[in-house]
């Protein structure tokens, strides 16, 4: 058993936001484990190149879909219905940030936030439920893994309010989701990154060098560390963790000696 804890062989995971950044990362880490892996995301360009370079490591597939409304959320359930009976492994990560002044917060920037990062890793779970109980028993549950934030256990300095109350939002929700889905054997846990370098966090990609330095393991994340902590939390590993949020930051968060 112990040889196989790790393994993805003969699962099949949706990933949202797939074609790049964090999204992206897991993917290919996933693929690395044996998964059958669609990846989704707005643009079909970028899904689809994303998906034509993963599948020189296996088996990925774009599903292009905007997920920001429920509409766009039971849409992507539907067409993934027409290519899979079940889904064993979900991961919520699409996303979006705002950065504006306390003063000047604009509602479009609220609403545009909390409906993609809050709202939708919801009603996309509650769309594929179906799929999820199809592939859950017991002995292997299903997975919901939620892409959170360390801002949403810590406060940021940057004002980006709609982003960090999303992310405290789905840290919570995960809790309650578990609490509900785990009936069925599907697991709900959530992963918060701290700095890893893509296109949303352009101060690890712009700044890495300067960032590290305030943080305790003096780098900023690489693919491997988000790869290993979502690896766990789909794989038999992690059938027994159920509702929690790990921080993957290299520190900032829990051992960090600076307020």
């Amino acid at each position: 058993m112990a040889r196989n804890l790790f393994s993805l062989e003969g699962r099949t995971a949706l990933i949202t936001g797939g074609s790049r950044g964090i999204g992206k990362m897991i993917a290919a880490g996933f693929i690395a484990q044996g998964a059958k892996v669609y990846v989704s995301s707005r643009k079909q360009a970028a899904c689809d190149a994303t998906a034509a370079e993963l599948s020189k490591g296996g088996v990925c597939i774009s599903l292009p879909q905007d997920i920001s409304t429920v509409e766009g959320c039971k849409a992507l359930a539907g067409t993934f219905a027409k290519r899979e009976s079940k889904l064993d492994i979900l991961v919520n990560n699409a996303g979006a940030a705002w950065l504006a002044e306390f003063d000047a917060f604009p509602e479009n920037g609220w609403d545009k936030v909390l409906n993609l990062n809050l709202k939708s890793p919801y009603f996309l779970t509650q769309a594929l439920h179906g799929a999820l109980k199809a592939a859950a028993n017991a002995e292997r549950p299903a997975k919901v893994i939620n892409i959170a934030s360390i801002d949403g256990i810590r406060p940021n300095p940057q004002e980006t309010y709609s982003y960090q109350a999303s992310k405290s939002g789905l840290i919570h929700l995960t809790r309650r989701m578990a609490a509900k889905l785990i009936e069925a054997n599907i697991c709900v846990t959530a992963i918060a990154p701290g700095a890893f370098a893509s296109e949303m966090n352009f101060v690890a990609r712009d700044q890495g060098v300067e960032l590290a330095r305030h943080i305790p393991s003096k780098r900023i994340g690489r693919d491997e560390d988000m790869q290993g902590v979502a690896i766990y939390l789909a794989s038999r590993a992690g059938d027994y963790a159920v509702g929690i949020t790990i921080a993957v930051d290299g520190g900032v968060t829990y051992a960090s000696l600076h307020v």
